[in-house]
């Protein structure tokens, strides 16, 4: 499956219906009053957050969404019908911006939440509202308002307890294929991993954690170099950070500052999450070579794994689940977390007052 992150939609809401201009026609009521309807309203257009969904992948295919329109105002004041809502379906984690603007919409975090993004049109009203006592044959009615017209982005940010952040090669998708079920692509060159990956780690007592495997990172990634800004943004969500660094790489404390700078470089608060360090692929050192310490006094813990022979894998599965738990407890993703500024999703549409 193809992992899309990005996407412009054009959203078009439905126009609201006209009203009708008519006059009551009965059998012995020649000249009846005005009885033209309302027009109904226009659909509105949502963007909602859909668990069953982990890409954008159907905005490659599908840019343009319109409601329907509403039906015209009859006579007999009979109300034109209101057309039906649509809504986007989208990754929880998909933030929604105004193309034109960079305006922040808003942000689905939660499976059915749902943000509106595209208000439908008011119905025009009948000639039947205008009557008056000094104004009892109105001919007057009105066309229905037009539905709100924008080009959204939508932007996909995982999210995930754990995420995993090392260069080409370090051992990331290997880890994760070991200890979840998820099944990443791996091959001994740089850039294996082209896309983000999600895992669940199921231990025992029904103990789950999510860890992202994020594509490798390389100097100047802040700056879109390699892979670059497209995926530091899925580090974001994470709650955890776990930088791995292969032991055969040939200054591993090097490797570690140079992750620890381009982490800083494209947010501080990205930088001030938790984080452990994991020294990988502890099987390609001889047992009576000297192993290199990381100096990361602000890290939770520093160890030594071996995805290939499982050597301190179940180690690491214990500390990750316990610091997972300790900043759910103390930093819970939940909506409305992040500092938008005057960014807000659009109100309601307020009852007719005529």
């Amino acid at each position: 499956m193809t992992f899309i992150d990005r996407a412009t939609v054009q959203v078009v809401a439905g126009t609201g219906g006209s009203g009708a201009s008519s006059f009551a026609r009965f059998k012995y009521v020649p000249k009846g009053g005005p009885d033209g309807g309302d027009g109904g309203h226009g659909g509105s257009v949502y963007v909602r957050a859909d668990s069953n969904l982990a890409t954008l992948l159907d905005y490659r295919y599908r840019n343009i969404w319109k409601a329907d329109r509403g039906d015209h105002g009859k006579g007999k004041t009979k109300t034109g019908a209101s057309s039906d809502d649509i809504a986007l379906p989208v990754p929880p984690g998909t933030v929604i911006k105004d193309h034109a603007t960079g305006e922040i919409i808003g942000e689905l975090l939660k499976a059915g939440e749902s943000i509106l993004v595209a208000r439908g049109g008011r119905g025009g009203r009948g000639n039947a509202r205008f009557a008056t006592s000094t104004h009892q044959a109105p001919r007057e009615w009105e066309p229905g308002e037009e539905g709100q017209s924008r080009e959204i982005d939508l932007v996909l940010k995982l999210i995930a307890d754990v995420g995993l952040v090392g260069e080409p090669n370090a051992g990331k998708s290997t880890l994760l294929a070991v200890i979840s079920a998820a099944r990443p692509k791996i091959a001994d060159y740089p850039f294996t991993t082209l896309e983000p990956n999600l895992g669940v780690v199921g231990m025992s007592g029904s103990r789950t954690f999510v860890v992202a495997d994020i594509p490798g990172i390389i100097e100047g990634a802040h700056q879109g170099k390699g892979l670059g800004l497209q995926f530091l943004q899925h580090v974001e969500r994470t709650r955890l950070l776990a930088f791995l660094v292969a032991l055969d790489s040939e200054e591993p404390q090097l490797v570690f500052e140079r992750l620890r700078h381009e982490i800083r470089s494209y947010s501080e608060e990205l930088y001030g999450k938790p984080y452990i360090v994991v020294l990988t692929k502890r099987d390609l050192v001889p047992a009576d070579d000297v192993i290199p310490a990381i100096e990361a006094p602000e890290a939770r813990t520093n160890l030594m794994i071996s995805s290939a022979s499982g050597e301190g894998l179940e180690e690491l599965q214990e500390i990750l689940w316990k610091l997972v738990q300790e900043v759910r407890a103390a930093t819970p993703i939940e909506p409305g977390d992040e500092d938008w500024g005057e960014a807000e999703a659009l109100p309601e549409p307020e009852p007719d007052e005529y």
